[in-house]
């Protein structure tokens, strides 16, 4: 079993920055895919950026050139780092594991992130 975690959501105004961390618990293989995914009020939950085990990363178009994902496997961690932000970037964030080989789909307990104007 894998736990998520997730940590650095706050509040900021806009154009500033904003770090988010997600610490995974476990054995989490050699085959995954790592993303962060937001969900603002009255919203359904949004891909924002994905990285997988080979490093691939991939980005929603609203957040390409301000947000960048990154991961420690030393650490079994993953970042997003939130550049330029916007107010409409104000959701709550969640942390994503898949791990195809056993169809198991983790998730974190989300953290808020509010950008004020």
């Amino acid at each position: 079993q894998v736990q998520l975690e997730e940590s650095g959501g706050g509040l900021v105004q806009s154009g500033e920055s904003l770090r988010l961390s997600c610490t995974a618990s476990g054995n989490i293989g050699n085959f995954f895919f790592l993303g962060w995914y937001r969900q603002a009020p009255g919203k359904e939950r949004e891909m924002v950026a994905t990285i997988n085990s080979a490093e691939i990363t991939n980005y929603a178009d609203s957040v390409k050139g301000r947000f960048t994902i990154s991961r420690d496997s030393a650490l079994n961690a993953m970042y997003l780092q939130m550049n330029s932000m916007k107010p409409e970037d104000t959701a709550v964030y969640y942390c994503n594991l898949k791990l195809p080989k056993w169809g198991h789909d983790y998730w974190g307990q989300g953290t808020q992130v509010t950008v004020s104007s």
